[in-house]
Protein backbone atom coordinates (compact mmCIF):
# COMPACT_ATOMS: atom_id res chain seq x y z
CA UNK A 1 0.00 0.00 0.00
CA UNK A 2 1.46 3.64 -0.82
CA UNK A 3 0.98 6.33 1.76
CA UNK A 4 2.43 9.21 2.14
CA UNK A 5 5.80 10.27 3.95
CA UNK A 6 5.29 11.56 6.90
CA UNK A 7 8.92 13.13 6.69
CA UNK A 8 8.25 14.49 3.07
CA UNK A 9 4.72 16.20 4.53
CA UNK A 10 6.67 17.85 7.53
CA UNK A 11 9.13 19.33 5.07
CA UNK A 12 6.89 20.93 2.70
CA UNK A 13 4.60 22.06 5.20
CA UNK A 14 7.92 24.12 6.62
CA UNK A 15 8.09 25.60 3.04
CA UNK A 16 4.27 26.41 3.39
CA UNK A 17 4.62 28.15 6.72
CA UNK A 18 7.88 30.49 5.62
CA UNK A 19 5.86 31.49 2.35
CA UNK A 20 9.28 29.63 0.19
CA UNK A 21 6.71 27.34 -1.65
CA UNK A 22 3.87 28.22 -3.91
CA UNK A 23 0.65 27.21 -3.94
CA UNK A 24 -0.25 23.63 -3.08
CA UNK A 25 -2.56 21.52 -5.76
CA UNK A 26 -3.13 17.86 -5.58
CA UNK A 27 -0.25 16.98 -7.05
CA UNK A 28 1.74 17.51 -4.35
CA UNK A 29 -0.75 15.49 -2.26
CA UNK A 30 -0.18 12.55 -4.74
CA UNK A 31 -2.09 13.07 -7.15
CA UNK A 32 -5.27 11.28 -5.77
CA UNK A 33 -8.27 10.59 -8.37
CA UNK A 34 -10.33 9.75 -5.64
CA UNK A 35 -11.30 9.97 -2.24
CA UNK A 36 -13.79 7.71 0.25
CA UNK A 37 -13.78 7.67 3.87
CA UNK A 38 -13.21 3.78 5.67
CA UNK A 39 -12.89 2.11 8.91
CA UNK A 40 -9.66 0.04 9.50
CA UNK A 41 -9.96 -3.32 11.34
CA UNK A 42 -9.01 -1.28 14.63
CA UNK A 43 -12.73 0.19 14.69
CA UNK A 44 -11.28 3.63 13.85
CA UNK A 45 -11.84 5.56 10.79
CA UNK A 46 -10.17 7.32 7.82
CA UNK A 47 -10.56 9.37 4.75
CA UNK A 48 -8.03 7.94 1.57
CA UNK A 49 -6.82 9.44 -1.05
CA UNK A 50 -6.90 7.06 -4.26
CA UNK A 51 -5.14 6.92 -7.33
CA UNK A 52 -6.40 6.09 -10.82
CA UNK A 53 -4.49 2.57 -10.52
CA UNK A 54 -6.50 1.81 -7.49
CA UNK A 55 -3.40 2.56 -5.10
CA UNK A 56 -4.73 4.15 -1.72
CA UNK A 57 -2.06 7.15 -1.34
CA UNK A 58 -2.79 8.83 1.91
CA UNK A 59 -5.76 8.17 4.96
CA UNK A 60 -6.44 10.77 7.47
CA UNK A 61 -7.59 9.89 10.49
CA UNK A 62 -11.46 10.31 11.50
CA UNK A 63 -13.33 11.27 14.62
CA UNK A 64 -16.46 9.05 13.92
CA UNK A 65 -17.80 7.43 10.71
CA UNK A 66 -17.68 9.45 7.51
CA UNK A 67 -20.20 9.49 4.81
CA UNK A 68 -19.23 11.18 1.68
CA UNK A 69 -16.52 14.39 1.24
CA UNK A 70 -16.05 17.23 -0.72
CA UNK A 71 -12.82 18.05 -2.80
CA UNK A 72 -11.54 21.73 -3.27
CA UNK A 73 -11.85 22.24 -7.40
CA UNK A 74 -7.94 24.25 -7.41
CA UNK A 75 -6.05 23.22 -3.93
CA UNK A 76 -5.46 19.94 -2.24
CA UNK A 77 -8.20 20.46 0.26
CA UNK A 78 -11.22 17.69 1.29
CA UNK A 79 -13.92 18.37 3.34
CA UNK A 80 -14.99 14.64 5.26
CA UNK A 81 -19.00 14.65 6.30
CA UNK A 82 -19.73 12.65 9.22
CA UNK A 83 -22.32 10.10 8.75
CA UNK A 84 -26.29 11.17 8.66
CA UNK A 85 -27.25 12.51 11.08
CA UNK A 86 -24.00 14.28 11.89
CA UNK A 87 -22.99 17.42 13.28
CA UNK A 88 -19.27 17.46 12.48
CA UNK A 89 -17.06 18.40 8.63
CA UNK A 90 -13.99 18.42 8.58
CA UNK A 91 -11.91 20.09 6.20
CA UNK A 92 -8.43 18.79 5.94
CA UNK A 93 -5.17 19.80 3.93
CA UNK A 94 -4.13 16.77 1.99
CA UNK A 95 -0.70 17.41 2.03
CA UNK A 96 0.51 17.88 5.82
CA UNK A 97 -2.85 15.57 7.02
CA UNK A 98 -3.87 18.27 9.25
CA UNK A 99 -7.18 19.46 10.03
CA UNK A 100 -7.52 23.41 9.09
CA UNK A 101 -11.69 23.65 10.15
CA UNK A 102 -14.08 21.97 12.03
CA UNK A 103 -17.94 22.82 10.40
CA UNK A 104 -19.82 22.47 13.18
CA UNK A 105 -23.09 22.23 12.60
CA UNK A 106 -25.66 25.57 14.43
CA UNK A 107 -28.01 24.82 16.99
CA UNK A 108 -31.02 22.91 15.61
CA UNK A 109 -29.04 21.58 12.51
CA UNK A 110 -27.81 18.67 11.54
CA UNK A 111 -25.51 17.36 8.42
CA UNK A 112 -26.59 14.74 5.69
CA UNK A 113 -23.39 13.26 4.48
CA UNK A 114 -22.63 15.77 1.89
CA UNK A 115 -21.51 19.21 0.57
CA UNK A 116 -19.87 20.94 -2.71
CA UNK A 117 -17.80 24.15 -3.76
CA UNK A 118 -18.31 26.48 -5.61
CA UNK A 119 -16.77 27.06 -9.09
CA UNK A 120 -14.09 29.29 -7.82
CA UNK A 121 -14.12 27.07 -4.45
CA UNK A 122 -14.41 30.52 -2.38
CA UNK A 123 -17.96 28.53 -0.84
CA UNK A 124 -18.52 25.40 0.66
CA UNK A 125 -22.68 25.01 0.41
CA UNK A 126 -23.71 21.55 2.81
CA UNK A 127 -27.24 20.08 3.03
CA UNK A 128 -28.45 20.52 6.64
CA UNK A 129 -31.75 19.66 8.40
CA UNK A 130 -33.43 22.09 10.18
CA UNK A 131 -35.43 19.48 12.36
CA UNK A 132 -37.49 21.54 14.71
CA UNK A 133 -39.05 22.66 11.55
CA UNK A 134 -38.91 19.80 9.28
CA UNK A 135 -37.16 21.85 6.38
CA UNK A 136 -34.32 21.65 4.30
CA UNK A 137 -31.29 24.04 4.43
CA UNK A 138 -27.86 24.50 2.79
CA UNK A 139 -25.91 25.85 4.59
CA UNK A 140 -22.93 28.96 3.27
CA UNK A 141 -19.03 28.63 4.48
CA UNK A 142 -16.90 31.22 3.58
CA UNK A 143 -13.50 29.25 2.51
CA UNK A 144 -10.94 32.10 2.37
CA UNK A 145 -12.32 33.40 6.08
CA UNK A 146 -11.04 29.65 7.28
CA UNK A 147 -14.64 27.78 6.07
CA UNK A 148 -16.55 30.66 8.75
CA UNK A 149 -20.33 29.79 8.12
CA UNK A 150 -21.87 33.05 6.74
CA UNK A 151 -25.60 32.39 5.52
CA UNK A 152 -27.75 29.76 4.97
CA UNK A 153 -31.15 29.11 2.53
CA UNK A 154 -33.70 26.52 1.75
CA UNK A 155 -32.89 23.65 0.11
CA UNK A 156 -36.22 23.60 -1.93
CA UNK A 157 -37.87 20.47 0.01
CA UNK A 158 -36.93 18.12 3.57
CA UNK A 159 -34.24 15.97 4.12
CA UNK A 160 -31.80 17.35 1.06
CA UNK A 161 -29.03 14.89 1.21
CA UNK A 162 -27.32 15.21 -2.00
CA UNK A 163 -25.78 18.04 -3.59
CA UNK A 164 -23.85 18.93 -6.59
CA UNK A 165 -22.69 22.09 -8.72
CA UNK A 166 -23.76 21.85 -12.68
CA UNK A 167 -20.67 21.60 -14.87
CA UNK A 168 -19.35 25.40 -15.69
CA UNK A 169 -21.94 27.28 -13.55
CA UNK A 170 -22.70 27.80 -10.06
CA UNK A 171 -25.69 26.64 -10.22
CA UNK A 172 -26.52 23.68 -7.43
CA UNK A 173 -28.54 20.86 -7.48
CA UNK A 174 -30.02 19.43 -4.54
CA UNK A 175 -31.41 15.55 -3.87
CA UNK A 176 -34.58 16.36 -1.60
CA UNK A 177 -35.38 12.77 -0.27
CA UNK A 178 -38.37 13.71 1.19
CA UNK A 179 -37.78 12.13 4.18
CA UNK A 180 -38.31 13.98 7.65
CA UNK A 181 -35.73 13.19 10.59
CA UNK A 182 -35.06 14.09 13.88
CA UNK A 183 -31.79 13.98 16.17
CA UNK A 184 -33.45 12.74 18.96
CA UNK A 185 -35.19 9.49 16.56
CA UNK A 186 -31.60 8.74 15.41
CA UNK A 187 -32.58 7.32 11.99
CA UNK A 188 -36.42 6.96 12.46
CA UNK A 189 -38.45 8.27 9.06
CA UNK A 190 -41.07 10.31 10.77
CA UNK A 191 -43.39 11.00 7.83
CA UNK A 192 -43.54 8.36 5.00
CA UNK A 193 -47.16 8.23 4.21
CA UNK A 194 -46.67 12.12 3.29
CA UNK A 195 -43.15 12.40 2.01
CA UNK A 196 -42.69 14.32 -1.34
CA UNK A 197 -39.17 14.09 -2.71
CA UNK A 198 -37.82 16.39 -5.42
CA UNK A 199 -35.22 17.96 -7.62
CA UNK A 200 -34.76 21.57 -6.64
CA UNK A 201 -32.32 23.77 -8.51
CA UNK A 202 -30.42 27.13 -6.67
CA UNK A 203 -28.61 29.88 -7.72
CA UNK A 204 -27.75 32.65 -5.61
CA UNK A 205 -29.92 31.49 -2.65
CA UNK A 206 -32.89 31.85 -4.77
CA UNK A 207 -34.87 28.27 -5.74
CA UNK A 208 -34.69 28.51 -9.96
CA UNK A 209 -36.38 25.29 -10.40
CA UNK A 210 -38.61 22.21 -8.91
CA UNK A 211 -39.05 18.82 -10.13
CA UNK A 212 -41.38 16.41 -8.35
CA UNK A 213 -41.69 12.68 -9.57
CA UNK A 214 -45.36 11.55 -10.18
CA UNK A 215 -47.40 10.92 -7.65
CA UNK A 216 -47.36 6.78 -7.99
CA UNK A 217 -43.66 7.55 -6.82
CA UNK A 218 -44.03 9.82 -4.08
CA UNK A 219 -41.78 7.32 -1.35
CA UNK A 220 -39.35 7.18 -3.78
CA UNK A 221 -36.62 8.70 -1.65
CA UNK A 222 -33.92 10.85 -3.89
CA UNK A 223 -31.08 10.48 -2.35
CA UNK A 224 -27.69 10.59 -4.42
CA UNK A 225 -26.79 12.61 -7.85
CA UNK A 226 -24.18 11.95 -10.50
CA UNK A 227 -24.04 14.78 -12.94
CA UNK A 228 -22.65 14.81 -16.62
CA UNK A 229 -20.39 16.99 -18.26
CA UNK A 230 -23.10 18.42 -20.23
CA UNK A 231 -25.17 18.84 -17.13
CA UNK A 232 -28.01 16.22 -16.85
CA UNK A 233 -28.28 14.71 -13.25
CA UNK A 234 -28.97 11.15 -12.78
CA UNK A 235 -30.43 10.48 -9.30
CA UNK A 236 -30.42 7.32 -7.23
CA UNK A 237 -33.22 6.55 -4.99
CA UNK A 238 -34.31 4.31 -1.79
CA UNK A 239 -37.61 3.16 -1.96
CA UNK A 240 -40.24 3.59 1.26
CA UNK A 241 -42.98 1.65 0.42
CA UNK A 242 -44.31 -1.32 1.05
CA UNK A 243 -44.84 -2.71 -2.84
CA UNK A 244 -42.32 -3.17 -5.81
CA UNK A 245 -41.35 -0.32 -6.76
CA UNK A 246 -40.53 0.02 -10.67
CA UNK A 247 -37.46 1.59 -10.50
CA UNK A 248 -35.11 3.35 -8.63
CA UNK A 249 -32.86 5.36 -11.28
CA UNK A 250 -33.53 8.52 -12.98
CA UNK A 251 -32.05 11.50 -15.29
CA UNK A 252 -33.34 14.70 -15.76
CA UNK A 253 -32.42 17.74 -18.09
CA UNK A 254 -33.64 21.49 -17.16
CA UNK A 255 -36.77 22.08 -19.06
CA UNK A 256 -37.95 18.63 -19.24
CA UNK A 257 -39.50 15.74 -16.77
CA UNK A 258 -37.68 13.60 -14.92
CA UNK A 259 -37.39 10.06 -16.59
CA UNK A 260 -37.40 7.47 -14.21
CA UNK A 261 -35.48 3.67 -16.31
CA UNK A 262 -36.93 1.03 -15.95
CA UNK A 263 -35.60 -2.78 -15.43
CA UNK A 264 -36.23 -6.21 -15.69
CA UNK A 265 -38.31 -7.26 -12.93
CA UNK A 266 -35.70 -9.61 -11.73
CA UNK A 267 -33.00 -6.68 -11.92
CA UNK A 268 -34.97 -4.21 -9.99
CA UNK A 269 -35.98 -6.29 -7.40
CA UNK A 270 -31.96 -7.21 -7.30
CA UNK A 271 -31.26 -3.82 -5.71
CA UNK A 272 -34.07 -4.37 -2.57
CA UNK A 273 -35.25 -0.95 -2.96
CA UNK A 274 -31.74 0.52 -2.02
CA UNK A 275 -29.05 2.31 -4.49
CA UNK A 276 -26.44 3.52 -2.64
CA UNK A 277 -24.41 5.26 -4.75
CA UNK A 278 -23.94 6.60 -8.27
CA UNK A 279 -22.17 7.67 -11.13
CA UNK A 280 -22.27 8.91 -15.01
CA UNK A 281 -19.38 7.37 -17.21
CA UNK A 282 -16.28 9.61 -18.59
CA UNK A 283 -18.02 9.42 -21.91
CA UNK A 284 -21.72 10.34 -20.91
CA UNK A 285 -23.07 6.94 -22.30
CA UNK A 286 -23.77 4.99 -19.21
CA UNK A 287 -24.68 5.37 -15.48
CA UNK A 288 -23.92 2.81 -12.86
CA UNK A 289 -25.11 2.73 -9.48
CA UNK A 290 -24.79 0.33 -6.34
CA UNK A 291 -26.58 -1.28 -3.83
CA UNK A 292 -25.10 -2.30 -0.74
CA UNK A 293 -28.06 -4.44 0.42
CA UNK A 294 -28.71 -6.42 -3.14
CA UNK A 295 -24.69 -6.91 -3.52
CA UNK A 296 -24.93 -5.73 -7.34
CA UNK A 297 -23.73 -2.76 -9.27
CA UNK A 298 -26.22 -2.06 -12.24
CA UNK A 299 -25.34 -0.29 -15.78
CA UNK A 300 -27.72 1.79 -17.72
CA UNK A 301 -27.63 3.76 -20.98
CA UNK A 302 -27.86 7.41 -20.10
CA UNK A 303 -29.67 8.27 -22.83
CA UNK A 304 -32.53 5.58 -23.60
CA UNK A 305 -32.62 3.85 -20.08
CA UNK A 306 -32.20 0.96 -21.37
CA UNK A 307 -31.08 -1.67 -18.64
CA UNK A 308 -27.60 -3.15 -19.75
CA UNK A 309 -26.06 -5.72 -16.76
CA UNK A 310 -25.86 -6.14 -13.35
CA UNK A 311 -22.36 -7.39 -11.63
CA UNK A 312 -22.62 -9.01 -8.52
CA UNK A 313 -20.47 -7.30 -5.75
CA UNK A 314 -20.99 -7.99 -2.25
CA UNK A 315 -21.77 -4.73 0.07
CA UNK A 316 -20.79 -2.50 -3.14
CA UNK A 317 -20.50 0.77 -0.88
CA UNK A 318 -18.81 3.65 -3.78
CA UNK A 319 -18.69 3.99 -7.45
CA UNK A 320 -17.00 6.74 -9.96
CA UNK A 321 -16.49 6.93 -13.19
CA UNK A 322 -12.99 5.70 -14.73
CA UNK A 323 -11.27 6.50 -18.10
CA UNK A 324 -12.40 2.16 -19.35
CA UNK A 325 -15.23 2.44 -17.39
CA UNK A 326 -16.51 3.28 -13.19
CA UNK A 327 -14.48 2.09 -10.22
CA UNK A 328 -16.46 0.36 -7.23
CA UNK A 329 -16.01 0.12 -3.13
CA UNK A 330 -17.40 -2.16 -1.16
CA UNK A 331 -17.44 -2.61 2.76
CA UNK A 332 -15.44 -5.56 2.56
CA UNK A 333 -12.17 -3.83 2.13
CA UNK A 334 -12.60 -4.50 -2.22
CA UNK A 335 -11.12 -1.88 -4.82
CA UNK A 336 -12.62 -2.79 -7.90
CA UNK A 337 -12.66 -2.03 -11.91
CA UNK A 338 -16.05 -2.54 -13.50
CA UNK A 339 -16.16 -2.23 -17.21
CA UNK A 340 -12.79 -2.34 -17.98
CA UNK A 341 -9.77 -4.53 -16.52
CA UNK A 342 -11.32 -6.07 -13.58
CA UNK A 343 -8.98 -6.33 -10.79
CA UNK A 344 -9.69 -6.48 -7.06
CA UNK A 345 -7.71 -4.44 -4.71
CA UNK A 346 -7.76 -5.64 -1.02
CA UNK A 347 -6.77 -2.80 1.37
CA UNK A 348 -8.10 -4.06 5.01
CA UNK A 349 -10.19 -0.87 4.71
CA UNK A 350 -14.20 -0.92 4.84
CA UNK A 351 -14.96 1.54 2.58
CA UNK A 352 -18.10 3.62 2.97
CA UNK A 353 -20.62 4.91 0.96
CA UNK A 354 -18.96 7.30 -1.45
CA UNK A 355 -16.24 7.36 -3.95
CA UNK A 356 -15.65 11.31 -4.92
CA UNK A 357 -14.01 11.90 -7.63
CA UNK A 358 -11.96 14.68 -7.56
CA UNK A 359 -11.41 15.12 -11.26
CA UNK A 360 -14.84 16.20 -11.63
CA UNK A 361 -14.06 19.38 -9.62
CA UNK A 362 -10.66 20.23 -11.51
CA UNK A 363 -13.02 19.27 -14.87
CA UNK A 364 -15.85 21.93 -13.54
CA UNK A 365 -13.63 24.88 -14.23
CA UNK A 366 -12.79 26.76 -17.42
CA UNK A 367 -10.84 29.80 -18.08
Amino acid sequence: MAVSNPSRRGFIAGLMATGLMPAATWADAGSPNYLSAAALPDGTFVLCGISATLKVLFQIPLPGRGHAAAAHPNRPEAVAFARRPGTFAIVFDCVTHKSKAILAAPEGRHFYGHGTFSKDGAWLFTTQNDYEAGQGRIGVWDVQAGYARVAEFPSGGIGPHDIKRLPYSDILVVANGGIDTHPDSGRTKLNIPTMRPNLSYLKDDRIVDVVELPASLHKNSIRHLAVSSVGHVAFGMQWQGDTDVTGLVGVHQRGSNPVVFSAPPDATRALQGYIGSIAVGSDNATIAVTSPRGGVVQTYDAKSGRFLRSVPSEDASGIAANTDGFITTSGLGILQRIGGSSTDHPQKLAWDNHLVSINSSHANIRG
